[in-house]
Order: C-alpha cells, then structure tokens, then sequence
C-alpha cells in the first residue's frame, strides 16, 4: 500500500472507533432518560421485529428509486439523521436546546452535503443509533441481529447483488447511509459531481468515467469505474472510496448490549461504561474492519458485516470468556434454561 491507502484506512478505522466509543458513552444517558425501545430487552423476537423493518426498508428504498422517488428517500434519511443527532445532542444539553444544532445537521445536509459533512452527520447517526439499539437489544437478540444481518449481507452482495443495485441508487444522493473516505487532502464530493455534469457529451450521454471513486453497498463497496462491478479498480486510480453507515452501526450494537447487559465486571476507563466483553468486540469487530479494507483496496465489492459481525461477535465470546462469565449466560441463554 501507498501513503494514501493508509491514510484511508487510518480514517476508516476512526470514524468506527468513533462510532463505537459515541454510543458507548451515549449508554448511560439513553438508558436514565428511558429511551428503550422494548419493554423486554432479552427478547429474542425483539430481533425479528427489527431484521423485517431493515428488509422492508431496503425493498421500499429499491422500490423508490425504480419509479424516480429519490428525493422522498433522500428527504427521510437526512429527516431521521436530524432526529438521532437530536437523541445524541439531548445527552449533553436539554432537549429543547439539542433540537438546534439537530436541525443545523439536517440543513446541512440538504444544503452542502460535502463529504466531511455526511460523514459528521454519519457518526452522529450511527453512534446514537447503536446506543438505542444497545440498550433496547439484550445479548440475544443483539447477537441473532448481527449473525442474520452478516448472512443477509453475503447473500445480497454476492447473491441477489441488490445491495449493489441498492448502493448505486443512495450515491446520488449524499446521504450520510454511506461513509466517505476521501485518499487525497483536495478531494471535494461537490466538486467532483460538479466535473461529472461538465463531462456530458453533446449526444447528452455522459463520458467515459475516470474511476475516480468508488460506490459503497449498505454493508459493502463497489466500484463505479467500470460498467461491470465485478471487475476491480485500483485504488491509485481513486480519489475516494465509500463503506456503508450499517458496517459502523451494526457491530456496534452489540458492543453497546456488551456493555449495558454483560454480566462481566466493569473496567476503569474515563467517561465510558465497558467491560473486558465489549473492549474485545470493539478490537474483533476492527479486526474484520482491516481484512474488509486490505479487499477494498484491491477495487472488488464486498459484503462488509460477515467479517465486523463476525469479529465483533468472536471478540465478545473471548472477552467473557475472560471475565469468567459462563458461554451459557454470555449467549442469554441462560434465562431459558
């Protein structure tokens, strides 16, 4: 890798990192203002409930891009990123106060969505998602969540490839649903998309692309620069690439559940609530982070959430097992028995 791979990848991993100490510091705050979602956490059903409402989103977010609604979309996702960044601001100042800079997000996003703005609003999202679903999702249902959400993921980026279809419809749109990464210090999004528009060609038929960035999936990445995704693309010839919001979101879940739900003693780290569960979710789930981007950067789409759902979750059972909490009652099994 050149200098600039790894500056990616060092940007990548923090913006996880991010993500993952947000909602971990959010815990607390979400759990004494009552935000849980579900009256029984340790519901396993809880987690079905869920995995149908992200199916059905995504047929009604291909549906809508079929028939031209993109706007609507694009109007919901930046409307729900203002209503988690109000969950997000209302942990520090009051609720009224925290609708201010929760509708600043929301405008920004719709007025200048330039890459650092969409990855601001990204882990604002994605932190104080992963911190509702942390607290409203108990150890088994977060651990069914990320092992069906890793096989969904596979199956819909290598099999049906509706994720990719998925992933080109929401690029457009400059919602944070996608992360950015940007490989050079000068990259613009805006200005790039302002480039694409100057190269249509007289017959109104764009150009020939320049592979100059790559397209994320929900929980993977494409490749734009070439009419056939399956065909690789060098990252020297990029200036940016894209890794879908729900690889950040979705181990992160478990961590925060970790966290609140774990029966493992806590550690003594500053303004943080976790245990030895949730730390070694954290490194397995950016372990798999760093195999996804060592595949990335060869220019091929991949499924991200089989290897951070798997690293998360491998990473938590040795962290129990560490803390000395039986495999039984780390699964949330033991409540059954």
């Amino acid at each position: 890798m050149f200098p600039r791979e790894y500056r990616g990848v060092a940007f990548v991993v923090g913006l996880f990192l991010v993500v993952q100490l947000g909602a971990l510091a959010l815990v607390p705050e979400f759990a004494a203002s009552g935000y849980q979602a579900v009256e029984n956490p340790d519901n396993p059903t809880n987690s079905l409930v869920y995995i149908a409402a992200i199916v059905a989103m995504t047929g009604v977010m291909l549906a809508a891009f079929r028939y031209d609604l993109d706007q609507g979309i694009r109007l919901l996702i930046v409307g729900v990123s203002a209503w988690l960044s109000w969950y997000v601001f209302s942990a520090v100042i009051s609720p009224l106060a925290a609708a201010v800079p929760a509708v600043a997000v929301g405008v920004a996003l719709l007025a200048y969505p330039e890459w650092y703005v969409i990855d601001a609003a990204g882990v604002l999202m994605g932190a104080g998602a992963a911190g509702l679903f942390g607290i409203s999702f108990g150890l088994l249902p977060a651990l069914l969540l990320l092992a069906f959400l890793a096989i969904y993921d596979a199956i819909s980026v290598y099999g049906t490839e509706h994720m990719l279809s998925l992933a080109e419809g929401v690029m457009d749109l400059n919602i944070p649903v996608v992360l950015v990464i940007p490989l050079s210090l000068s990259y613009s999004l805006l200005g790039e998309e302002s480039e694409e528009s100057d190269d249509v060609g007289d017959d109104g038929g764009p150009t020939e692309d320049d592979g100059s960035a790559g397209e994320s999936a929900a929980d993977g990445t494409v490749d734009d620069g070439a009419a056939d995704v399956s065909e690789p693309t060098d990252i020297e010839d990029r200036d940016a690439f894209f890794i879908g919001l729900g690889d950040a979101v979705i181990p992160a879940v478990l961590v925060a559940s970790a966290a609140t739900f774990s029966p493992a003693a806590g550690l003594d780290v500053p303004l943080i609530g976790i245990n030895a569960p949730a730390l070694l979710a954290m490194v397995g789930s950016l372990a798999g982070l760093l195999v996804l981007m060592s595949w990335v950067i060869k220019g091929r789409p991949h499924a991200g959430l089989p290897l951070l759902n798997g690293g998360a979750i491998g990473g938590y059972l040795i962290g129990s097992v560490v803390a000395g909490v039986p495999l039984i009652e780390a699964v949330g099994l033991a409540g059954f028995l």
